[in-house]
């Protein structure tokens, strides 16, 4: 048994499917099957039940997630004993930015456990002037499409004197058209027709599906993903996410535009902010070779 097989299950245990696992573990559904109908035949006996849009566990799961996460925990603190990587990292992220904010601390912790993250709430435009004001050590901000290689435009332009800091692009993907479940996941997604629920202005995704789709109809508003997630599982209206917040969804049908509507992350800070924010940013899926100055 290793540990590895440990944190696959508490992580479908904690997430309630094995896709949403996936996410979280940064790899393909396959491959946490696998892992887990492996130790399964190890210890003979299933750790999940497993039925069409849902994953809970055995008795037997039961009790042995509670050991999992024990047995995990101690290595932890065994792996923090001699870390070469500790410090404290004050992360700005703006309301609805990040929906898997917790995976990301899940992973950190695993891998340094002796760098601690303090999340402060922050409105995207403020991201550069907060980093240089040293008031955060790195802030999450949403790319508007017209990014390139030499810099990156954001939907809130910074002030001239906040304009010169590090920028590191996180993993690009798209918006994605969630809806009550049913249907074919291969159609492609038309908002004619739907009533949508959607997030309130000052939220980076308000802005993008603002930007992408300006004459759909807002029959909702909330300020909550899992109050929109259960207005759209009850059939009362559809909603506009990332594709990372919909996987997490895997009860809703969703679907992809066409064509494709990009979303993408970036994160700021500044040069040589050193090991733990490095540790933050590695989590998070920056690329170093992408950084550049805006």
């Amino acid at each position: 048994m290793e540990l590895r097989q440990l944190a696959v299950v508490v992580a479908v245990a904690e997430e309630g499917g094995f896709t949403a696992a996936a996410q979280r573990l940064r790899t393909v559904q396959s491959t946490v099957s696998t892992v887990v109908r492996a130790l399964e035949r190890d210890l003979g006996t299933p750790l999940f039940h497993r039925t069409t849009h849902r994953v809970v566990l055995t008795p037997a799961g039961e009790a042995f997630v509670p050991a999992a996460r024990a047995a995990l925990q101690a290595a932890e603190r065994a792996r923090a004993a001699v870390s070469p990587v500790r410090g404290r990292v004050r992360l700005g992220v703006g309301p609805g930015l990040l929906a898997d904010l917790h995976a990301v601390l899940t992973r950190l912790r695993q891998a340094h456990p002796a760098v601690t993250v303090e999340v402060r709430q922050l409105r995207p435009e403020e991201g550069r002037c907060r980093v240089l004001e040293s008031t955060v050590d790195l802030a999450l901000i949403p790319v508007d499409g017209t990014a390139s290689s030499g810099g990156l435009a954001t939907s809130g332009e910074p002030a001239p004197s906040c304009a010169d800091a590090v920028v590191t692009l996180l993993p690009a993907e798209e918006l994605v058209l969630a809806t009550a479940p049913g249907g074919s996941r291969s159609t492609v997604a038309d908002l004619r027709g739907l009533s949508l629920v959607d997030f309130p202005a000052g939220w980076a995704i308000r802005e993008a599906v603002d930007r992408a789709f300006p004459q759909r109809r807002v029959a909702l508003e909330v300020d909550d993903p899992g109050v929109a997630a259960g207005l759209v599982r009850a059939g009362l209206a559809a909603c506009v996410l990332p594709a990372s917040a919909a996987t997490r969804l895997a009860e809703l049908a969703v679907r992809r535009f066409d064509p494709p509507v990009p979303w993408q992350l970036a994160a700021v800070h500044r040069a040589g902010a050193g090991a733990a924010v490095g540790a933050v940013l590695a989590q998070l899926g920056g690329k170093p070779r992408q950084s550049g100055r805006v």
